[in-house]
């Protein structure tokens, strides 16, 4: 018999997340600016609708029961630079073709969440990055600040987030049109980090009088951002919106019990997705625990492998890389501790361009390609071929 668990989202607001402890979160030396963009914002049309929202949850629902596989994959930080239809278009058709590969050899519907449309925001490990004797504030995504090593270029903009509101209402645009030509659906998903971007994007559901994100139809908290009393879960745990979290392989399972709690006190079906990035050489420890608590407990989540996070290292050049090898692994462990514990292993969630980019070892690129095509302003991510490479893989693991 499923548990019931207490309701903590009363008295909610889009607000209620700045009573909380905020990391990761920039420093706007212009309030008023800030306030401008704000009011912007909260006048501006949503980006997704609440409707989308919830068949979004229907199916991660499906997901949490074995009876579809959600892929959630795209950019790991979009940028203001390279916005082009053609390269939207490219990795649409690279999670398209990804997903048809897996539905093909499962014999389940994929659901995509493409992590595109909003993926502007990055936490880094450290505030301040240093170079040749020259420390400036790190770079956290083109809706905070800029690239460039340079005190004006890392200054963080409020602006920035209205550019970053326009080129998300332009993408979806384009993703509806080319899911529209293939008759799939596709819904968006990005980490919820910049709080002042999603609070006044908070709209109320017409049909159900509930609040919605809608900045994007799935949002998740990070490893860096997913404390229970902390400032994003307290966003999070009031948008009816299915959420995720990332579970590292520092969490234990009082706090995933916790977060549960907090963001799913009705323990609704859809409502809670649970992304491990613990990476290959730490997942068979930490995994494990988390997942017999959540299901001795009853807690209804859809459980989803992030292979990426885990497993990034430095190339002999200084480049950030990761080993299609590792990543692999790192699935292929996923799946069969979610079997041996009698869980369902829901979905994938990986960084990945549909363009030919060298930023991952693997298939027919070394180390000493990285240099080639490394285009990526954050994070390393597979090209199109290495994703569809790992698609055939994994749907051979789950058939």
């Amino acid at each position: 018999m499923l548990k019931a668990h207490k309701n903590e989202s009363d008295g909610w607001s889009p607000q209620s997340w700045r009573e909380k402890e905020a990391l990761q979160l920039p420093y706007y030396a212009d309030l008023d600016a800030l306030a401008a963009v704000a009011q912007a914002l909260e006048a501006s049309p949503p980006l997704v609708s609440a409707a989308d929202t919830r068949r979004l949850k229907e199916l991660v629902a499906k997901a949490a029961k074995g009876e579809a596989f959600l892929l959630q994959a795209g950019d790991c930080a979009e940028s203001f630079a390279e916005f082009h239809p053609d390269n939207v278009r490219a990795t649409f058709d690279t999670l398209a073709q990804m997903a048809k590969i897996i539905a093909k050899e499962t014999g389940k519907p994929v659901v995509l969440n493409g992590r595109i449309a909003g993926q502007f925001a990055k936490p880094r490990s450290d505030s301040n990055e240093t170079q040749g004797g020259v420390t400036l504030p790190s770079y956290k995504g083109d809706i905070i600040n800029g690239l460039g090593f340079t005190p004006g270029s890392r200054r963080p903009e409020a602006e920035r987030m209205l550019r970053a509101y326009r080129q998300c209402a332009v993408t979806l645009n384009l993703l509806r049109g080319f899911a529209a030509e293939t008759e799939t659906e596709f819904f968006t998903a990005h980490e919820a980090l910049l709080l002042p971007y999603e609070e006044p994007l908070v709209r109320r559901d017409p049909a159900t009088g509930a609040w919605h994100a809608s900045s994007a139809h799935f949002l998740w908290a990070g490893n860096r951002t997913c404390a229970p009393d902390g400032a994003h879960v307290a966003f999070l745990r009031g948008v009816a919106n299915p959420v995720g979290v990332k579970c590292g392989p520092e969490m234990t399972p009082e706090t995933l019990l916790r977060l549960l709690d907090v963001l799913a006190p009705a323990n609704d079906a859809g409502r809670v997705t649970l992304i491990a990035r613990m990476g290959r050489g730490r997942i068979a420890a930490a995994l494990p625990p988390l997942v017999r608590a959540a299901r001795s407990d009853g807690r209804i989540v859809a459980w989803v492998c992030d292979p990426m996070h885990g497993n990034t290292k430095r190339a002999a050049s200084g480049l950030k890389t990761r080993a299609v090898a590792d990543i692999l692994a790192e699935t292929q462990s996923f799946l069969s501790i979610l079997a041996a514990e009698s869980a369902v292993a829901g979905g994938l969630h990986l960084e990945l361009s549909g363009r030919d980019v060298t930023e991952c070892t693997g298939g027919a690129i070394t180390e000493a390609d990285l240099p080639k095509r490394y285009l990526t302003h954050c994070d390393p991510r597979l090209n199109a071929a290495q994703g569809l490479s790992l698609a055939r893989a994994v749907a051979e693991a789950l058939r």
